[in-house]
């Protein structure tokens, strides 16, 4: 009876997926260092800023200081501070 070559044992398939895995991990890894964490310290000043307003706004809701519902503020289009 012929031996089917074209079939691996498991082990191998095991080696051949981690090695496929790492390979990813370090597309991802260069992905989130080439991308976002440039694009995150461009514009993490306004996001704070932006959840900063939020946070304040909820707790002037919270002591009963906000009166009607207040209308969500915009984040500004530059990363200059609001004065």
């Amino acid at each position: 009876m012929p031996v089917d070559t074209g079939k691996q044992p498991w082990e191998s398939r095991l080696r051949e997926a981690g090695a496929h895995a790492e390979e990813d991990l370090r597309r991802v890894i260069t992905y989130i260092n080439d991308e976002v964490i440039p694009d995150v310290r461009r514009n993490g000043s306004v996001a704070l800023r932006a959840a900063a307003a939020e946070l304040a706004r909820l707790a002037e809701r919270i002591d009963g200081r906000g009166g009607a519902a207040i209308p969500p503020v915009r984040p500004p289009s530059t990363g200059e501070p609001r004065r």
